[in-house]
């Protein structure tokens, strides 16, 4: 039997509370754009030394996230787990809309957001940005041809095929934007291949719990929510994601460790940081990994729904712990022009640089957060999207 789709009809008071709050943040967050592209960038925590700041943390999250929520399209279309198939197309969906909402932060925070055209038309091939432009460009035509197999009854049997292309796309796509830090060999805390796959395991861990977090509540929205024992399961996996990444992490820094040339950087991160020693410890391996990894298998909680949800809640904590630490931390310790020697002037070379982000940065990024929900939401309410078949097997 065929599943049934249906578009999102609801009037439930907590979802119109919702589309409220979230038109009032997107609002916020494009008065915040107006506001640092008027005054500049001098009004945020950004300077010389920290040029990519709390938006660009909100966006590489929500780009990451968009990878890794395909996830759930991949276990049935590329991998055959048919009790998943229902939800692939929301899997799809969350995909390009939290990869729109990202783009949009990374867009607004240049500033001089129509000088975008100056990129789109001259390429440096040489840089990651550069292939990026054609990597998150193809990322929404290929998933939207996926969907298109999914929505389209002749073009099922093509299913297959196009989830194997968007596979493999997405994984090229969070490769590329771990290469971005994995190639910038000016930053000593970057400059790695561990890199690569730190970001593909991340994006998995993210996409996962994203996924068990909004297609719980859409899906309560549509009246047809996603069967306990499905989300349960798939808190299994993102707590293997959670365990893969805590150990790629961990030999991430054992690997500097043992390189004399990134033991200031290590010590800087792991021992006498400040906020970033603090994020890196308790906010993305004990909050971010640990606890989430107690709650799912050494607690009965990772059989019950909500203790899934509330170690879903915990990792996308601890992975914004982590990007911070990552993307900012990364910028505050000093660059090393000169290895092996001290280097001191007035433009502070060999000073560690201090960040403390803006109301208007903030907003920003939560500002984009807003804008991809609503296109999710606004995207469900014409498309039918979600299933409205009462009972789906898990299998």
């Amino acid at each position: 039997m065929r599943d049934q789709y249906q578009e999102l009809k609801c009037s439930r008071p907590d979802y119109r509370i919702s589309v409220v709050v979230l038109l009032i943040l997107m609002v916020c967050g494009y008065a915040a754009a107006r506001y640092i592209g008027h005054h500049g960038h001098w009004v945020t925590g950004m300077n010389n030394q920290i040029v990519w700041g709390l938006p660009h943390v909100f966006a590489i999250l929500l780009i990451l996230a968009a990878s890794g929520v395909l996830h759930i399209a991949s276990i049935s279309s590329v991998f055959g787990q048919q009790a998943y198939a229902p939800w692939a197309r929301l899997s799809a969906l969350l995909s390009i809309c939290l990869l729109l909402g990202g783009l949009v932060v990374l867009v607004l925070d240049l500033g001089r957001p129509e000088r975008l055209m100056v990129a789109m038309t001259h390429y440096n091939f040489k840089s990651v940005f550069a292939w990026n432009i054609f990597l998150y460009s193809g990322f929404v035509v290929v998933v939207i041809a996926c969907l298109y197999t999914m929505f389209e009854p002749g073009m099922n049997n093509h299913i297959g095929k196009a989830g194997l292309i968007v596979f493999i796309w997405r994984l090229v796509l969070t490769s590329a934007t771990g290469s971005i830090f994995g190639f910038l060999v000016a930053r000593q805390f970057y400059g790695a291949a561990m890199m690569v796959p730190i970001f593909i395991v991340l994006s998995l861990v993210l996409g996962t719990a994203v996924f068990i977090l909004l297609g719980r509540i859409v899906s309560l929205w549509g009246g047809n929510p996603i069967e306990d024992r499905l989300l349960v399961r798939l808190g299994k996996w993102m707590a293997a994601f959670v365990a893969l990444e805590l150990l790629l992490v961990t030999v991430f820094h054992l690997t500097n460790l043992y390189m004399a040339e990134h033991h200031g950087v290590e010590k800087f991160i792991l021992r006498h940081g400040g906020i970033h020693t603090v994020l890196f410890w308790f906010g993305q391996i004990l909050t971010g990994a640990i606890a989430p990894l107690v709650m799912i298998y050494l607690t009965r909680l990772g059989d019950a729904l909500k203790g899934v949800m509330a170690a879903s809640v915990l990792t996308i904590a601890g992975a914004i712990a982590q990007l911070y630490v990552t993307i900012i931390g990364g910028q505050a310790w000093p660059l090393e022009l000169f290895p092996g020697k001290n280097v001191s002037s007035s433009f502070y070379d060999g000073v560690v640089a201090s960040y403390a982000p803006s109301l208007a940065e903030f907003m920003l990024g939560v500002g984009g957060l807003a804008l991809a929900l609503l296109l999710i939401i606004g995207a469900m309410r014409v498309l039918p999207f979600l299933p409205d078949n009462r009972i789906h097997k898990t299998g």
